[in-house]
């Protein structure tokens, strides 16, 4: 049989990339003593969109307005992070990032034993991204404890398996994925994918530093 060479598409996939600043300690130390003295009003998130769990405290949606310098340092690699993550995948040079203004809504979440965030994406933005300032305690008997997940947002791509589809390779294959951050890791992912955060079953604490990006271009 004549025939051309089969020719494969990864249609409909999402990216979701990830980064870890190096020697990143001595900036999780004072980002956590910060986090941790502000888990209190007025810091908290005046309108959750989730029902509220006395394990799990947001925080409002201004966190990098704050002056302090370890934030102000963190959101410079993260912006830059995502800026580089978009150019990358738009095609996007160095004159048409200077084009473009990046917004975002910022925050923190503080996990304890048994907190969790529900299934959610972000309407409004088409990046979010989360960095990891402690991912808390390993529980090796629960390996899904605090894990971030993405949900397979394609219906039904798992209504039939046989041993045609079961062992997919990435990106051709089906089901949720979890990803347990380690401590100065950063996951940028878009922000239509659904994500949640299983229950935290440590001792200690999980800390983490999300936000949501849109971008404008200059007038």
């Amino acid at each position: 049989m004549n025939a051309s060479p089969l020719e494969t598409n990864a249609l409909f996939a999402s990216p979701v990339a990830s980064r870890t600043l190096q020697n990143a300690e001595s900036l999780n130390r004072e980002l956590e003593t910060l986090l941790l003295a502000r888990e209190a009003e007025p810091y908290r998130n005046p309108y959750p969109t989730h029902i509220p769990q006395k394990e799990l405290f947001e925080s409002n949606f201004d966190m990098f307005r704050w002056p302090e310098a370890c934030v102000q340092t963190l959101r410079g690699f993260m912006m830059e992070s995502i800026g580089q993550l978009v150019a990358d995948l738009n095609g996007y040079g160095p004159a048409d990032m200077a084009q473009l203004q990046i917004h975002n809504h910022t925050w923190f979440h503080v996990t304890r034993f048994g907190g969790s965030f529900v299934a959610h994406n972000h309407p409004m933005a088409s990046w979010s991204a989360v960095y990891c300032v402690k991912p808390g305690e390993e529980v090796p008997e629960r390996r899904d404890s605090g894990v971030l997940r993405f949900l397979d947002h394609r219906p039904g791509s798992n209504m039939f398996m046989d041993p045609a589809n079961v062992k997919l390779r990435v990106p051709y294959n089906f089901g949720h994925y979890s990803m347990r951050l380690a401590a100065g890791q950063l996951v940028i992912f878009p922000s239509y994918l659904v994500h949640e955060v299983a229950p935290f079953l440590g001792q200690d604490t999980r800390i983490t530093i999300a936000t949501n990006c849109w971008f404008t271009r200059r007038a």
